[in-house]
């Protein structure tokens, strides 16, 4: 897809990945930005950086989970500022739990916005979008839309349902040479995430990758854009050795400091010089090996 001198929508533009999206966009020479979110005055300030690059930028405060509000926006959107060429779905929550102690309020609330929220703008501009046979839906979902992760159930079920959504409208939209793209973006260092409890040994990508990895995919013309060697090697484990990737992510949720224990205390010993067998005599290493393959067994986990 060639950017330059489009319309581009992007919903959740006001922090995170939304904000450095709108801002890379606007780099590559977009027409118009339309920008919604519901923080009016962080959204002011993007569409002000945005309109120093000389790139025009319309803010909206508006609530995704308001759909009658969202319908008028969009109506007056489209008719003052369209056609719309890119929609790029992106507002979203996450709240993270273990599932026994999750709370339905929190799980509506993902569910509103994530999904609702992406289905509500999709419906209204891809209708607009088939009657003039032309545009482009970017939705939002992440690497737990992939990969589901503990602590994080109700997040990944609505990112799970975005790419379901996502790969149906693909096919049935396509008639309407109407193109929708996955992005599935890994840990990001957003202002979301900070509030979160990260998984050991992820290593959180900036927002401004996040965005040039969306740019490059869209130029390629990519259906499925993954972001990151990380999300890539999950997905990889995933299809060849599932068995091998659920033992990662449970040694890897943070809430589970023993197996953390275990796990560091063997990297250690397999690192000690000058080697492995030579260090093993102790009763302290042979004690760690029995913990370990106690810890690693199926019936523990």
């Amino acid at each position: 897809m060639n950017i330059q001198g489009k319309v581009v929508l992007i919903t959740g533009a006001s922090r995170g990945i939304g904000r450095a999206i709108a801002l890379e966009l606007a780099r590559q020479g977009v027409k118009r930005l339309i920008l919604m979110a519901r923080d009016r005055y962080k959204l002011a300030e993007v569409a002000k950086e945005i309109e120093a690059m000389g790139v025009e930028a319309v803010a909206m405060g508006i609530d995704l989970t308001k759909p009658i509000f969202v319908n008028v926006a969009c109506a007056q959107v489209w008719r003052s500022y369209g056609p719309i060429h890119l929609l790029i779905n992106c507002a979203g929550v996450a709240h993270q739990n273990s599932f026994l102690q999750s709370k339905l309020p929190q799980l509506q609330e993902e569910l509103s916005l994530n999904l609702l929220g992406t289905y509500t703008m999709t419906h209204l501009l891809a209708r607009r979008m088939a009657s003039r046979r032309e545009g482009t839906i970017v939705n939002v979902s992440s690497l737990m839309g992939k990969v589901a992760a503990p602590t994080m159930a109700t997040y990944s079920a609505t990112k799970f349902a975005i790419l379901g959504f996502t790969q149906a409208l693909r096919r049935e939209l396509a008639e309407n040479n109407i193109r929708v793209i996955a992005f599935m973006p890994s840990l990001t260092d957003t202002d979301m995430v900070r509030d979160l409890e990260l998984f050991r040994w992820v290593m959180p990508m900036t927002p401004e990758k996040v965005a040039q990895a969306l740019i490059v995919g869209l130029q390629r013309d990519s259906p499925e854009i993954l972001v990151g060697w990380q999300s890539h090697l999950a997905v990889w484990c995933q299809y060849l050795a599932p068995w091998l990737l659920e033992k990662i992510l449970q040694m890897a949720n943070p809430q589970a400091p023993r197996r953390l224990r275990l796990f560091e205390k063997l990297r250690q010993l397999l690192t000690l010089k000058p080697g492995l067998f030579s260090n093993i005599h102790r009763f302290s290493d042979l004690s760690l090996f029995r913990n370990l393959l106690s810890f690693m067994s199926a019936d523990k986990l």
